[in-house]
Protein backbone atom coordinates (compact mmCIF):
# COMPACT_ATOMS: atom_id res chain seq x y z
CA UNK A 1 0.00 0.00 0.00
CA UNK A 2 2.47 2.51 0.55
CA UNK A 3 4.68 2.01 -2.23
CA UNK A 4 1.54 2.31 -4.32
CA UNK A 5 0.58 5.77 -2.44
CA UNK A 6 4.63 6.70 -3.43
CA UNK A 7 3.76 5.65 -6.98
CA UNK A 8 0.87 7.62 -7.14
CA UNK A 9 2.32 10.83 -5.62
CA UNK A 10 5.35 10.68 -7.88
CA UNK A 11 2.79 10.04 -10.99
CA UNK A 12 0.92 13.27 -10.12
CA UNK A 13 4.29 15.01 -9.11
CA UNK A 14 5.24 14.31 -12.97
CA UNK A 15 2.40 15.32 -14.48
CA UNK A 16 2.30 18.78 -12.65
CA UNK A 17 5.95 19.38 -13.33
CA UNK A 18 5.20 18.12 -16.76
CA UNK A 19 2.17 20.65 -17.07
CA UNK A 20 4.20 23.73 -15.54
CA UNK A 21 7.18 23.29 -18.45
CA UNK A 22 4.86 23.02 -21.40
CA UNK A 23 4.54 26.25 -22.72
CA UNK A 24 1.10 25.95 -24.66
CA UNK A 25 -0.52 24.76 -21.49
CA UNK A 26 0.61 27.79 -19.67
CA UNK A 27 -1.05 29.94 -22.09
CA UNK A 28 -4.22 27.60 -21.56
CA UNK A 29 -3.86 28.41 -17.89
CA UNK A 30 -3.39 31.86 -17.70
CA UNK A 31 -7.39 32.16 -19.47
CA UNK A 32 -8.60 30.94 -16.19
CA UNK A 33 -9.85 33.92 -14.27
CA UNK A 34 -10.78 33.78 -10.89
CA UNK A 35 -13.68 35.60 -10.30
CA UNK A 36 -13.49 37.71 -7.66
CA UNK A 37 -15.79 41.00 -6.30
CA UNK A 38 -13.54 43.70 -8.17
CA UNK A 39 -14.58 41.74 -11.19
CA UNK A 40 -17.71 43.32 -11.03
CA UNK A 41 -18.88 46.88 -11.95
CA UNK A 42 -18.29 49.55 -8.82
CA UNK A 43 -20.01 52.42 -10.92
CA UNK A 44 -23.80 51.32 -12.06
CA UNK A 45 -25.62 53.42 -15.06
CA UNK A 46 -28.31 55.71 -13.94
CA UNK A 47 -30.68 55.61 -17.43
CA UNK A 48 -33.76 54.03 -17.35
CA UNK A 49 -33.61 49.97 -18.00
CA UNK A 50 -33.96 49.01 -21.76
CA UNK A 51 -36.80 46.34 -22.68
CA UNK A 52 -37.90 44.88 -25.35
CA UNK A 53 -41.04 43.20 -25.68
CA UNK A 54 -42.34 40.53 -28.48
CA UNK A 55 -45.18 38.92 -28.44
CA UNK A 56 -45.98 35.48 -31.33
CA UNK A 57 -49.48 36.46 -32.67
CA UNK A 58 -51.49 38.78 -35.67
CA UNK A 59 -54.47 38.21 -34.56
CA UNK A 60 -56.48 41.93 -34.42
CA UNK A 61 -57.35 40.92 -30.70
CA UNK A 62 -54.26 38.82 -30.05
CA UNK A 63 -53.94 38.20 -25.89
CA UNK A 64 -50.25 37.77 -26.02
CA UNK A 65 -50.11 41.52 -27.40
CA UNK A 66 -52.62 42.43 -24.79
CA UNK A 67 -50.37 40.93 -22.22
CA UNK A 68 -47.46 42.62 -23.77
CA UNK A 69 -49.28 46.20 -23.62
CA UNK A 70 -50.29 45.57 -19.85
CA UNK A 71 -46.42 44.69 -19.06
CA UNK A 72 -45.29 47.79 -21.19
CA UNK A 73 -47.75 50.31 -19.10
CA UNK A 74 -46.35 48.48 -15.61
CA UNK A 75 -42.41 48.34 -17.07
CA UNK A 76 -43.18 52.31 -17.24
CA UNK A 77 -44.75 52.55 -13.82
CA UNK A 78 -41.49 50.78 -12.42
CA UNK A 79 -38.94 53.15 -14.24
CA UNK A 80 -38.12 51.41 -17.41
CA UNK A 81 -38.05 51.94 -20.97
CA UNK A 82 -40.53 49.89 -23.20
CA UNK A 83 -40.40 49.09 -26.82
CA UNK A 84 -42.62 46.76 -28.87
CA UNK A 85 -41.88 45.03 -31.48
CA UNK A 86 -45.26 44.97 -34.24
CA UNK A 87 -44.42 41.09 -36.01
CA UNK A 88 -46.59 41.82 -39.01
CA UNK A 89 -44.73 42.15 -41.97
CA UNK A 90 -41.55 40.17 -40.63
CA UNK A 91 -40.51 37.78 -43.50
CA UNK A 92 -39.85 34.17 -42.95
CA UNK A 93 -36.87 33.08 -41.80
CA UNK A 94 -34.29 32.51 -45.03
CA UNK A 95 -36.77 34.35 -47.61
CA UNK A 96 -35.53 37.55 -47.60
CA UNK A 97 -31.71 39.06 -46.19
CA UNK A 98 -31.35 41.09 -43.26
CA UNK A 99 -31.51 44.10 -45.52
CA UNK A 100 -35.59 44.00 -45.22
CA UNK A 101 -36.38 46.79 -43.17
CA UNK A 102 -38.40 44.75 -40.40
CA UNK A 103 -35.62 42.83 -40.35
CA UNK A 104 -33.51 45.78 -39.61
CA UNK A 105 -35.60 47.14 -37.08
CA UNK A 106 -35.78 43.76 -35.09
CA UNK A 107 -32.10 43.86 -34.76
CA UNK A 108 -31.81 47.26 -33.57
CA UNK A 109 -34.06 46.69 -31.56
CA UNK A 110 -32.55 43.85 -30.05
CA UNK A 111 -29.18 45.67 -29.59
CA UNK A 112 -30.49 48.80 -28.22
CA UNK A 113 -32.55 46.38 -25.01
CA UNK A 114 -31.18 45.65 -21.69
CA UNK A 115 -33.84 43.31 -21.46
CA UNK A 116 -36.78 41.49 -22.89
CA UNK A 117 -40.65 40.23 -22.38
CA UNK A 118 -41.76 37.29 -24.48
CA UNK A 119 -44.75 36.35 -24.89
CA UNK A 120 -46.61 33.59 -27.09
CA UNK A 121 -49.80 31.74 -27.37
CA UNK A 122 -49.71 28.17 -27.14
CA UNK A 123 -50.83 26.60 -30.39
CA UNK A 124 -50.37 22.75 -30.39
CA UNK A 125 -48.84 22.46 -27.46
CA UNK A 126 -45.99 24.85 -28.21
CA UNK A 127 -45.18 28.57 -29.10
CA UNK A 128 -46.41 30.08 -32.52
CA UNK A 129 -44.66 29.85 -35.74
CA UNK A 130 -44.57 33.59 -35.08
CA UNK A 131 -42.35 33.98 -32.32
CA UNK A 132 -40.35 31.02 -33.35
CA UNK A 133 -39.30 33.12 -36.24
CA UNK A 134 -38.94 36.25 -34.58
CA UNK A 135 -36.60 34.74 -32.61
CA UNK A 136 -34.45 32.98 -35.56
CA UNK A 137 -34.13 36.18 -37.26
CA UNK A 138 -31.58 36.96 -34.61
CA UNK A 139 -28.45 36.82 -35.69
CA UNK A 140 -25.40 34.65 -34.39
CA UNK A 141 -22.79 36.21 -36.45
CA UNK A 142 -21.27 39.72 -34.67
CA UNK A 143 -17.69 38.28 -33.96
CA UNK A 144 -19.49 34.73 -31.82
CA UNK A 145 -20.83 36.70 -29.60
CA UNK A 146 -25.09 37.30 -30.10
CA UNK A 147 -26.81 40.31 -29.39
CA UNK A 148 -29.42 38.94 -26.70
CA UNK A 149 -25.91 37.63 -24.52
CA UNK A 150 -26.42 38.34 -21.09
CA UNK A 151 -29.58 40.30 -21.36
CA UNK A 152 -32.65 39.71 -18.92
CA UNK A 153 -35.65 37.46 -20.28
CA UNK A 154 -38.87 37.41 -19.01
CA UNK A 155 -41.09 35.18 -20.24
CA UNK A 156 -44.99 34.81 -20.83
CA UNK A 157 -47.75 32.75 -22.47
CA UNK A 158 -51.43 33.06 -23.07
CA UNK A 159 -53.71 29.52 -23.31
CA UNK A 160 -56.86 29.46 -25.03
CA UNK A 161 -58.14 26.39 -22.57
CA UNK A 162 -56.59 25.59 -19.23
CA UNK A 163 -53.44 26.58 -17.72
CA UNK A 164 -50.14 25.38 -19.61
CA UNK A 165 -46.89 25.82 -19.31
CA UNK A 166 -45.50 24.19 -22.94
CA UNK A 167 -44.86 27.58 -24.31
CA UNK A 168 -42.79 29.14 -21.60
CA UNK A 169 -40.79 25.96 -21.05
CA UNK A 170 -39.51 25.90 -24.69
CA UNK A 171 -39.20 30.20 -24.43
CA UNK A 172 -37.23 29.08 -21.44
CA UNK A 173 -34.97 26.98 -23.54
CA UNK A 174 -34.62 29.41 -26.44
CA UNK A 175 -33.46 31.72 -23.39
CA UNK A 176 -30.55 29.68 -22.61
CA UNK A 177 -29.58 28.80 -26.80
CA UNK A 178 -29.46 32.80 -26.99
CA UNK A 179 -27.27 32.70 -23.98
CA UNK A 180 -29.72 35.00 -21.65
CA UNK A 181 -30.23 35.17 -17.90
CA UNK A 182 -34.25 33.99 -18.09
CA UNK A 183 -35.42 35.28 -14.25
CA UNK A 184 -37.15 32.27 -11.97
CA UNK A 185 -40.64 33.91 -12.18
CA UNK A 186 -42.97 33.58 -15.68
CA UNK A 187 -46.36 33.56 -15.97
CA UNK A 188 -48.99 31.48 -18.11
CA UNK A 189 -52.54 32.98 -18.53
CA UNK A 190 -55.01 30.46 -18.88
CA UNK A 191 -58.40 31.22 -20.93
CA UNK A 192 -57.27 34.32 -21.81
CA UNK A 193 -60.50 35.69 -23.45
CA UNK A 194 -61.93 36.05 -19.93
CA UNK A 195 -59.15 38.16 -18.82
CA UNK A 196 -59.99 40.96 -20.22
CA UNK A 197 -62.00 44.27 -21.11
CA UNK A 198 -63.27 45.29 -24.30
CA UNK A 199 -60.84 48.02 -23.99
CA UNK A 200 -57.82 45.86 -24.03
CA UNK A 201 -57.03 46.30 -20.14
CA UNK A 202 -56.66 43.23 -17.93
CA UNK A 203 -59.11 42.37 -15.19
CA UNK A 204 -58.10 42.48 -12.05
CA UNK A 205 -57.06 38.89 -11.19
CA UNK A 206 -54.32 36.37 -9.61
CA UNK A 207 -52.93 36.10 -13.61
CA UNK A 208 -52.90 40.00 -13.31
CA UNK A 209 -50.83 39.73 -9.89
CA UNK A 210 -48.53 37.14 -11.89
CA UNK A 211 -47.66 39.74 -14.63
CA UNK A 212 -46.97 42.24 -11.96
CA UNK A 213 -44.51 39.75 -10.26
CA UNK A 214 -42.51 38.86 -13.25
CA UNK A 215 -42.29 42.54 -14.56
CA UNK A 216 -41.00 43.71 -11.09
CA UNK A 217 -39.06 41.20 -11.18
CA UNK A 218 -37.19 41.52 -14.46
CA UNK A 219 -36.74 45.03 -13.47
CA UNK A 220 -34.41 44.26 -10.38
CA UNK A 221 -32.92 41.52 -12.57
CA UNK A 222 -32.15 44.21 -15.34
CA UNK A 223 -30.76 47.04 -13.01
CA UNK A 224 -28.57 44.17 -10.86
CA UNK A 225 -26.66 42.60 -14.04
CA UNK A 226 -26.64 45.11 -16.99
CA UNK A 227 -24.03 46.66 -15.75
CA UNK A 228 -21.71 43.04 -15.28
CA UNK A 229 -23.43 41.37 -18.48
CA UNK A 230 -20.35 41.08 -20.10
CA UNK A 231 -18.40 39.71 -17.25
CA UNK A 232 -20.89 37.26 -16.29
CA UNK A 233 -21.29 35.33 -19.39
CA UNK A 234 -17.40 35.69 -20.37
CA UNK A 235 -16.64 31.94 -20.94
CA UNK A 236 -13.10 30.06 -20.73
CA UNK A 237 -13.87 28.07 -23.72
CA UNK A 238 -14.20 31.11 -25.81
CA UNK A 239 -11.36 32.76 -24.16
CA UNK A 240 -8.98 30.27 -25.48
CA UNK A 241 -9.98 30.30 -28.96
CA UNK A 242 -9.17 33.47 -31.55
CA UNK A 243 -12.09 35.57 -32.48
CA UNK A 244 -11.58 34.12 -35.66
CA UNK A 245 -12.24 30.54 -34.43
CA UNK A 246 -15.38 31.17 -32.66
CA UNK A 247 -16.42 33.84 -35.20
CA UNK A 248 -16.45 30.53 -37.77
CA UNK A 249 -17.34 28.34 -35.31
CA UNK A 250 -20.73 29.60 -34.60
CA UNK A 251 -21.28 30.84 -38.06
CA UNK A 252 -21.52 27.85 -40.39
CA UNK A 253 -23.65 29.42 -43.22
CA UNK A 254 -23.24 26.16 -45.40
CA UNK A 255 -25.38 24.18 -42.71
Amino acid sequence: MGNSKSMSQDISSNQESSTAQSPSDNAVMAQMHKPIMANFASRFSDHKPRILLLYGSLRERSYSRLVIEESARLLEYFGAEAKIFDPRGLPQPDTEDDSHPKVKELRELMMWSEGQIWCSPERHGSITGIMKSIIDWVPLSLGGVRPTQGKTLAIMQVSGGSQSFNAVNQMRILGRWMRMLTIPNQSSVAKAFLEFEEDGRMKPSPYYNRIVDVVEELVKFTLLTRDNKAFLVDRYSERVESAEEVSKRVNQKSI
